[in-house]
């Protein structure tokens, strides 16, 4: 069998996994911080080292940014890289590169059902486009439609970085401080790590300063709310949740999605209840007229024991065969 070098490249972390051979099990995950290397190159070889193996024939990498040509520039971390370079340089017989969340997408109905956690909704339909949507260090978007075969096609877009919209007057007024301070305010502003953290300092903001909070982070901030040691971290949180089932529910509008919503990324499966008390579904079925059809939808929360998105690089070199 050909072996197999996979990753999955994000703003904050690439995790790495191998695999011995089409449909064999992805095993010796590991996870380095994006920030202790000058490169992808490096992060890769330094992976390799860990694992006392030669370089495979065979690599596939799944990477938080558009893949529109050879050359990669990572909207969320400084890395860049030339695909035909990096295949070179590390004589893969065959590389692919995908974005993250069509390789997520991918890994979808590979998935275990402890690994998909139900969230509220209805049924999920078979044969019904599906949709999914994490948040990390940003904000990832894609669905799968399916193909008529009893397959599926995954979608590869930029979904995160839509306009989002505000409900209520205190939404509208966070949105403005985020429209001046990043010239749009897209969903990735607020729905996602440092979405978070951009949230509470605009609600600090509105409320006048009063406490500093140049030093809190995202996980602060959830760990704040979660024990309401913090209103302001409770309330940026539930900003945050309410954005996020606004744009769910776009996304399911827009893909006719009846086979469900999978919320995946860092951020939510740590919040446990919090995201079922939240305002997250109703801003999730709240679309006027289609309220009734969204409500029909089923969320999960995707709760994998280790990165869908290698499953679904993995696939992705099955695909190309």
């Amino acid at each position: 069998m050909t072996s197999r070098l996979l990753a999955d490249i994000g703003g904050t972390n690439a995790r790495f996994a191998w695999q011995a051979g089409p449909g064999a099990p992805v095993t010796d995950a590991t996870t380095l911080a994006c920030s202790d290397y000058a490169s992808l190159e490096l992060a890769l070889r330094a992976y390799l080292r860990r694992l006392g193996r030669a370089t495979p024939r065979d690599c596939a990498i799944a990477i938080a940014n558009p893949v529109l040509g050879d050359h990669i520039q990572m909207t969320n971390h400084e890395w860049s890289f030339s695909i035909s370079e990096l295949q070179t340089n590390f004589c893969f017989d065959k590389l692919r590169v995908l974005n993250d969340f069509k390789a997520l997408a991918l890994a979808l109905p590979m998935l275990s059902t402890d690994e998909r956690v139900p969230l509220s909704g209805g049924s999920a339909l078979p044969d019904a486009p599906i949709g999914v949507i994490g948040p990390g260090t940003g904000l990832g978007v894609s669905g799968l439609l399916p193909d008529g075969q009893g397959g599926w096609i995954a979608l590869e877009g930029e979904g995160g970085h839509v306009t989002l919209a505000g409900r209520t007057p205190r939404e509208r007024q966070v949105l403005e401080i985020l429209d001046a301070r990043y010239g749009h305010a897209s969903a990735e502003r607020a729905v996602s790590g440092r979405g978070l953290v951009a949230l509470h300092a605009a609600l600090e903001q509105l409320d006048g300063g009063n406490t500093p909070s140049s030093d809190i982070d995202a996980a602060g901030i959830v760990g704040a709310a979660l024990t309401r040691h913090s209103d302001r971290c409770f309330e940026a949180l539930n900003l945050f949740c309410a954005f996020l089932g606004n744009v769910a529910g776009n996304l399911a509008l827009t893909l006719g999605a009846r086979g469900g919503i999978y919320v995946a990324g860092g951020i939510v499966p740590r919040l446990g209840a919090f995201i079922g008390g939240s305002p997250f579904r109703e801003r999730f079925e709240d679309k006027g007229r289609f309220s009734a059809y969204l409500a029909q939808i089923p969320v999960f929360v995707v709760c994998a024991r280790q990165s869908p998105a290698l499953l679904g690089a993995a696939r992705a070199l099955d695909m190309t065969r």
